[in-house]
């Protein structure tokens, strides 16, 4: 059985079929063994929306996963509930509900960017947080990344993303970062939500957790709209070592780097907008 991804909500949309929204943020539907999982909700009603257009069977979803806890992937929660209608798993780290916040200098008001609901409100809806720090596998071919191991040493968090921690704002080390991997027959297909860990230690991590050396796509946020020269030449250098043949970007990538990546992988790299169906 094939691998699918369907994306619901992202900064672009697709024109057909008509009606679809675009709003800065992520929500990507995964199909595998015969498994629906959910990862991230958008920023507010676009992901349940497109879904509607898309005609998302919305109750047979079997599990929700949130990447990390920003707004951008969470916002959207309650349409999504709702319209899933039935308790669902959501798998996330235990960080998930950190007090989130940007600050770019010092001097700057912290501006909360956190999960914009009370997790009791998501339970009333029916979300059963499964909070855990490991990989849980959803079925024999697709596991959540768990904390994702910082080991390259040209990728680091972005500095503006901090959390307040008992009315001090520190640096968040975004330990609730985490992705999906996908074992296909043709390698892996890793979909992420933003990478705030970086692209690559993800991929090294997909390797370790899954066994599969091969990874063959990849969709999703990267996180290199802040990058340097340094690190989008050893992005590029360790895709090309990893095998990576499809490279499907999104929502925190950011346009410099997305046209760095069009011309490192040609016809491989792709857009991936709210739309978009990858299939494996």
């Amino acid at each position: 059985m094939e691998a699918r991804t369907t994306t619901l909500s992202e900064n672009s949309a697709f024109a057909v079929p008509r009606g679809m929204l675009a709003e800065w943020g992520l929500s990507v539907l995964v199909e595998r063994d015969g498994r629906r999982v959910l990862l991230d909700a958008g920023t507010s009603i676009s992901a349940a929306h497109n879904g509607d257009v898309l005609a998302v069977d919305w109750h047979s979803i079997d599990d929700m996963v949130l990447s990390h806890g920003h707004y951008d992937h969470t916002g959207g929660l309650v349409e999504v509930l709702t319209r899933i209608g039935k308790r669902i798993r959501i798998i996330a780290h235990p960080d998930v509900f950190a007090d989130k916040v940007a600050q770019y200098t010092r001097e700057a008001t912290p501006i909360y960017i956190g999960i914009p609901f009370k997790r009791a409100e998501l339970e009333s809806l029916g979300a059963d947080f499964h909070l855990t720090s490991e990989p849980v596998w959803l079925s024999q071919n697709v596991v959540t990344s768990g904390e994702i191991p910082m080991i390259t040493d040209f990728e680091t968090i972005d500095p503006g993303l901090c959390v307040r921690v008992n009315g001090e704002v520190i640096p968040d080390p975004l330990a609730d970062d985490q992705a999906i991997f996908v074992k296909t027959g043709q390698g892996l297909l890793v979909v992420l939500g933003c990478a705030h860990r970086g692209i690559i230690n993800t991929l090294h991590h997909a390797r370790n957790i899954t066994g599969v050396e091969k990874i063959h796509c990849v969709i999703g946020g990267t996180h290199l709209l802040r990058a340097s020269d340094l690190q989008m030449e050893m992005t590029m250098a360790t895709l090309r070592e990893f095998g990576v043949e499809r490279l499907g970007v999104s929502h925190c990538t950011g346009m410099p780097a997305a046209m760095r990546l069009a011309q490192e992988f040609g016809p491989g790299f792709f857009f991936n907008n709210a739309g978009s169906v990858v299939v494996v």
